[in-house]
């Protein structure tokens, strides 16, 4: 678990990095597929993981109330009925 944390420590400090960089982090508002992402960071020298990204997204999900989940689960739910035909 103490490898899990410290790779996540390096997504963390990949993207405060980022957002200290004004260019890099007008780069960080463009949607990017997860491989750039992952990608970006290499080139910066962070060892960022695909489930990093997975673990940083569940730890915010744990840091909302259930009114704002139930809010998420909401929208997720409109954009799936609007994607499926019929």
């Amino acid at each position: 678990m103490q490898v899990r944390v410290v790779s996540l420590q390096q997504l963390d400090a990949f993207l405060q990095f980022a957002r200290s960089k004004p260019e890099l982090a007008e780069r960080l508002k463009t949607p990017m597929d997860l491989s750039d992402l992952l990608r970006w960071a290499a080139e910066c020298q962070f060892q960022v993981e695909e489930s990093d990204v997975i673990a940083a997204m569940v730890r915010e999900d744990d840091q909302l109330s259930d009114a704002e989940l139930q809010q998420r689960a909401g929208e997720e739910a409109r954009k799936l009925r609007n994607f499926i035909p019929g």
